[in-house]
């Protein structure tokens, strides 16, 4: 009955999602490796993506990403370091969902590098589940997680479907993520979270600053500056925000773009309006990290607004997220995102 309930779930999302992007319907295909704990995503036999989970990573990431021209969109540090890219937050791997603060324990900057002694102040996301893999002109991925304190407590339940599908310059990700609390949780406002992409240095904005950002346990990282002329990256959000500027800002979308390889590479961030906090605030740093942080009011506002967000045992909250990406002669257009965001605030 679980099963049939699940399928059923996902054939009415593919449903809607095939009708949303139907512009975008080349041939998925979804290739689960268990023993390697990894799913592999091609679309028109190009490699696109793949959700990994094995033991040594603190969540399940979505690893690597590329664009359709097949540049490399993400990092390759911690886990593929290349040449000349910075090695700083070894936390920030693909694409991933985790906050900061989850009763007391921190969940976003747990990593390999926290030493035995601290890692009780952190949690982890453990896929305890594959409940469904689909292939054809729409890919999907469907897991159950559990996120955990050392002694493996579970604080909620995840339930995620992640929806693949692209044709010709641009690919899409769509992640719904069902959070459920198996005891009261809090989830106080603060800085690091929610929906986070580490990009490939290319797309980074240039700087000539050292930058140097603090997280909740005071462990503070130096970010040097970029000398590199290759490094193009630049923000714009629905708002108009550009740049730096973009960061603490209130938006709908928020798009990166740069020059990497031949094309101009756009990674768009899309909100769901039924999202908690909707429209997100960006946590959109220029040394590469990408993120919507719904739950982090407070620093972004100069504490005009606080949201001290939290479950009672039971109950359940969903996030929604698109992430497009194109490669093309030209950047994305504010007109096709918002055609974009439109068509997204329908995938229930």
């Amino acid at each position: 009955m679980k099963r049939h309930l699940i399928n059923l779930f996902l054939s009415g999302i593919i449903a809607v999602y095939s009708k949303d992007v139907n512009a975008q319907s080349g041939n998925v295909k979804v290739t689960a490796t268990p023993g390697e704990k990894k799913i592999e995503v091609t679309i028109d036999d190009k490699p696109f993506t793949a959700l990994i989970y094995p033991d040594s990573l603190e969540k399940p990431v979505l690893y690597p990403i590329y664009a359709a021209d097949g540049e490399l969109i993400t990092r390759g540090f911690p886990l593929a370091p290349r040449l000349k890219e910075p090695v700083d937050h070894p936390h920030h791997i693909g694409l991933w969902l985790n906050y900061e603060s989850v009763n007391g324990l921190d969940f976003w900057n747990n990593s390999s590098a926290i030493p035995a002694e601290k890692k009780a102040h952190y949690g982890w996301i453990n896929n305890t589940k594959i409940t469904d893999t689909r292939s054809g002109t729409k890919g999907a991925v469907a897991y159950e997680a559990q996120w955990q304190n050392i002694q493996k407590q579970v604080l909620l339940r995840e339930t995620t479907t992640l929806l693949f599908s692209g044709k010709g310059t641009i690919r899409i990700i769509d992640r719904i993520t069902t959070l459920t609390a198996e005891l009261d949780v809090a989830m106080p406002d603060i800085k690091d979270g929610f929906l986070g992409l580490r990009v490939a240095r290319e797309l980074e904005l240039p700087s000539k600053e050292v930058r140097e950002y603090a997280d909740a346990n005071g462990i503070v990282t130096k970010v040097k500056p970029s000398e590199d002329a290759s490094i193009s990256g630049n923000y714009i959000t629905s708002e108009g925000k550009e740049g730096d500027a973009a960061w603490g800002t209130r938006a709908k979308w928020c798009l990166l773009y740069g020059k990497k390889g031949n094309d101009s590479i756009s990674i768009a961030i899309i909100d769901h309006p039924e999202n908690v906090g909707y429209p997100t605030y960006w946590h959109a740093r220029g040394y590469g990290l990408f993120a919507a942080n719904p739950l982090g009011q407070k620093v972004f506002s100069n504490g005009k607004e606080v949201l001290n967000y939290s479950l009672k045992k039971g109950e359940s909250v969903t996030f929604r997220y698109r992430v497009v990406i194109n490669a093309a002669a030209q950047r994305l257009t504010a007109a096709e995102l918002n055609d974009l965001s439109g068509e997204f605030a329908g995938v229930r």
